[in-house]
């Protein structure tokens, strides 16, 4: 028997309202893995009552009571990592070690907003006037409507939800159809770690029939977006509508710089991590390459070289690359591959689907680089979010820095160089929220801030001690004990 999920609400697990379910599938072997709920406006609109409902003695919960609930589901989380690390392989196909590092990611965000229990700041300040005390504090928004991507499927979830729980909010959450498991078993968790009925609440489903009702429901607050660029507009415009907060983090187009004085070794190693980890399905892999001239040629082989020997295949069975989350995205990979070739870049390696006995069933992709790639080129500007690399030449520092800033998207940028005069005006030149010196485009931890400028994102910060801000409104308070009318920018004589 193939399993079912239910949606979660007001602390039952039920079927959606619509009787209708869907499947998922392995995307590395094309087998079905389970079935989950093909939700409903009908499912939106009664995890929202329940959450609104919670809310009113859920944000009355000492915050560090809500810590222990979150300290509980780490620990949760920690038994089960390698139970929850291959259901993750087997929904979403990245390989075991990347997923183990995913849920270890999950339990250490879990962990370090669980002491934001005791560590809900505000900040104090004098007054103007006499007898009078100044501070502001912090405060939950409401119902909070969060929208997570397949392709980090637990560890997204787990940015988000803790920091909003303990908070004070409650919650209707709604995975990607592409891989919702790993967020359903989060939930499980939640629920087991001691998250009262309503506070959480869960419905699959597609995003016309789910994502969107969450958008415009009148009733909640604040939305939390992570996805396409496309996509996170649409919310941006509902959120606008009703005048709701809106955190978005969306597309990326990462450069790494290779500079004449870097380590090539070490900058070959940053790049093929950076470029297919995941098969390059995340919004920091590395998708450009600029190489300063001197070095380029040298850099090209010896990253072929490495290319040309990564495993690609079942995450389960000891593959470097994985799969393609589905045939769609495959397709979409496939035409920009093509549209890089019509455009005259320079094809040196992969650029088709693996169909041989052992992928066939699959959605595989050999990994792919482009030379002689120029910036105008829609490889070189565009998100592809695959195993897709281009190689781009730079005649100096100077240059290296302008291509690797003209695109539309701004979340994550890498320098490889000896030079501390250039890693530094590099750090202050990147027009971009992470920068990495002598590192890949990846590698985020969850102590610091995680988010972009221009294309991807609108602002917001996610993690790190900018977590709870998020999910948080400021209330300024002013106490005044001097026993009189005293009148702020008038009576300060």
């Amino acid at each position: 028997m193939v399993k079912v999920y239910l949606n979660y609400i007001n602390g039952k697990w039920v079927k959606s309202s619509s009787g209708k379910t869907f499947e998922k599938i392995n995307p590395a072997t094309g087998e079905v893995l389970f079935h989950c709920q093909a939700g409903n406006a009908k499912d939106v609109e009664l995890s929202v009552k329940a959450a609104k409902e919670a809310f009113k003695k859920w944000k009355f919960v000492p915050p560090p009571k809500k810590g222990e609930i979150l300290f509980k589901a780490a620990q949760i989380l920690e038994k089960r990592k390698e139970e929850l690390a291959i259901l993750l392989t087997k929904e979403n196909g990245k390989n075991l070690e990347e997923a183990r590092g995913e849920v270890q990611e999950a339990i250490d965000i879990t962990k370090y907003v669980a002491g934001e229990g005791r560590r809900l700041l505000g900040e104090t300040t004098t007054s103007e006037l006499p007898d009078k005390f100044a501070m502001f504090i912090r405060e939950p928004k409401g119902v909070i409507g969060i929208i997570t991507p397949w392709n980090f499927p637990i560890a997204i979830p787990a940015w988000k939800i803790p920091a909003a729980l303990v908070a004070g909010n409650t919650i209707v959450f709604k995975p990607s159809s592409d891989a919702p498991a790993c967020g359903i078993e989060l939930v499980k968790i939640l629920e087991e770690a001691g998250i009262p009925p309503g506070v959480l609440n869960l419905v699959t489903g597609s995003g016309e029939a789910v994502g969107d009702t969450i958008a415009k429901h009148p009733d909640i607050a604040h939305l939390s977006f992570t996805g396409s660029t496309d996509v996170g507009k649409h919310i941006y415009i509902e959120g606008a509508k009703k005048l709701n907060s809106v955190e978005l983090e969306m597309g990326g187009k990462n450069p790494q710089i290779v500079l004449a004085d870097a380590d090539l070794d070490l900058a070959v190693d940053g790049a093929l991590w950076g470029a297919f980890g995941t098969a390059g399905q995340r919004c920091t892999a590395t998708s450009r390459i600029i190489l300063e001239k001197p070095i380029a040629k040298k850099f090209t082989d010896k990253f072929l070289k490495r290319v040309k020997k990564l495993k690609v295949g079942n995450g389960l069975k000891g593959a470097q690359v994985g799969p393609i989350i589905n045939e769609k995205q495959m397709t979409k990979i496939l035409g920009y591959i093509e549209k890089g070739k019509k455009e005259g870049a320079k094809l040196l390696c992969g650029g088709y689907r693996l169909s041989d006995p052992q992928h066939k069933k699959g959605f595989f992709i050999a990994p792919t680089v482009f030379a002689n790639v120029r910036p105008h080129m829609t490889i070189a500007q565009e998100e592809i979010f695959g195993p897709v690399v281009c190689l781009m030449e730079a005649k100096d520092f100077e240059e290296a820095i302008e291509i690797a800033n003209s695109v539309k998207y701004g979340l994550s940028w890498s320098i490889y160089t000896k030079d501390i005069n250039k890693a530094m005006k590099a750090m202050r030149l990147a027009e971009s929220g992470i920068v990495y010196i002598n590192a890949p485009t990846i590698g985020a931890e969850v102590h610091l801030p995680f988010g972009g400028v221009k294309g991807t994102g609108n602002g917001g910060r996610e993690a790190g001690s900018e977590a709870i801000k998020e999910f948080t409104e400021i209330k300024t308070v002013f106490i005044d004990y001097s026993g009189r009318l005293q009148r702020a920018q008038i009576d300060i004589e």
